[in-house]
């Protein structure tokens, strides 16, 4: 077994998750400690820039406008993030095996064969004295797939450790939604459409709030069935997995002429009628939804999801003992092993790829 710490700084643009854990690369063998390092309202705005900027890029490596400040910015603060962890955990370096760096996703279009997260994984090594394994999507574009989503490996993980029969779904809800659909050897996984990106970035227009803080907007608002219809008639809904997204496909579906209640409720029930979408794709109709990500803690959104798939029953992954917000930090962790030992990080059934593929840069310090 090794001792990996994973990172993971996702679309909703909140700050970078931090976990550990012990595994082989196969099997979980033990979970450690957690932790958070919050993006600053500065740092926010130099993301979101960097998002804007990114829409230009055809290169990979290219860093327009506010980019290349936005990647000095992700790996200073991971680094940030990883010795803060060290110290408040009592945790020597010299216990950890390897580094596991998704980086910031400011651009994905696997259609064009092209997939940027910034985050210089070679200064973080060096930073850290630490191996890293970062830019885990490219391999899997580069040989067609769609380079998301890369966490499925480790919810088959997870829900191995259930023991649990019949199919299980793991819903992640965080900028953008996406499932994994587990049954014995089957492994179907794809993006769902929005998760929490086009409410966050509604809130912060009209209240200066980043989150409908406990959905507690949108819980008095009324949702705008018409416009949800609409919004669902768009192809990528009815295509069936394997599929993704980028964070602002969907940046043009406005709501902005509604009341920030009725927005927000809009916006909530759009995330979740997608979501639900997906059931009549998959082999079998699974009984549980095991929901992680910032999404599982919004009581509004669980709701209208419950409410989307009974009688299918509704489980909060904090509630099996999973890591709530870290799974993500986690599964990089377990990846970055997976990287070091060849295994595959992504399969036909989730990103589309011809075969089972391994990915990931290894840095040494």
């Amino acid at each position: 077994m090794l001792k990996a710490i994973g990172l993971m700084s996702g679309t909703s643009l909140d700050g970078v998750d931090v976990a550990l854990i012990e595994t082989d690369g196969e099997r979980i063998g033990t979970f450690g400690p957690t932790s958070y390092r919050a993006y600053s309202d500065c740092e926010r705005v130099l993301l979101r820039q960097a998002l804007a900027d990114a829409v230009s890029v055809i290169e990979r490596d290219a860093r327009p406008g506010a980019l290349m400040d936005a990647e000095l910015l992700v790996t200073r603060a991971h680094a940030e993030a990883i010795e803060n962890f060290l110290k408040a955990h009592n945790l020597s370096r010299d216990a950890i095996d390897v580094v596991g760096f998704h980086g910031q996703t400011v651009l994905h279009r696997p259609d064009q064969k092209l997939t940027v997260q910034i985050g210089d994984g070679h200064a973080l090594a060096k930073a850290l004295g630490l191996p890293v394994v970062f830019d885990l999507r490219a391999a899997d574009v580069a040989a067609g797939g769609q380079g998301a989503p890369l966490v499925p490996v480790y919810h088959r993980a997870l829900v191995r450790l259930l023991n649990s029969t019949g199919p299980a779904m793991v819903v992640n809800i965080g900028g953008v939604a996406n499932i994994t659909y587990i049954d014995g050897e089957t492994l179907i996984a794809c993006d769902t459409g929005p998760g929490n990106a086009p409410l966050d970035d509604f809130m912060l227009r009209r209240t200066g709030e980043a989150v409908d803080r406990d959905g507690r907007t949108a819980a008095r608002g009324r949702a705008d069935q018409d416009w949800i219809a609409r919004a669902l008639s768009r192809p990528f809904f009815t295509t069936p997995p394997p599929k993704s997204l980028d964070r602002n496909d969907f940046a043009a579906l406005s709501v902005e002429g509604m009341s920030t209640e009725d927005g927000a409720a809009t916006l909530t029930a759009f995330t979740a009628a997608s979501i639900a979408m997906i059931a009549p794709t998959l082999p079998k109709l699974p009984a549980n939804w095991i929901v992680v990500g910032g999404g599982a803690s919004n009581p509004t959104l669980m709701r209208m999801l419950g409410q989307r798939v009974a009688p299918a029953s509704m489980i909060r992954g904090t509630d099996l003992g999973w890591s709530g917000d870290a799974v993500e930090a986690q599964a990089f962790a377990y990846m970055a092993v997976r990287s070091l030992k060849g295994l595959p990080l992504t399969f036909p059934g989730t990103t589309g790829v011809t075969a089972p593929l391994t990915g990931g840069v290894l840095a040494k310090p």
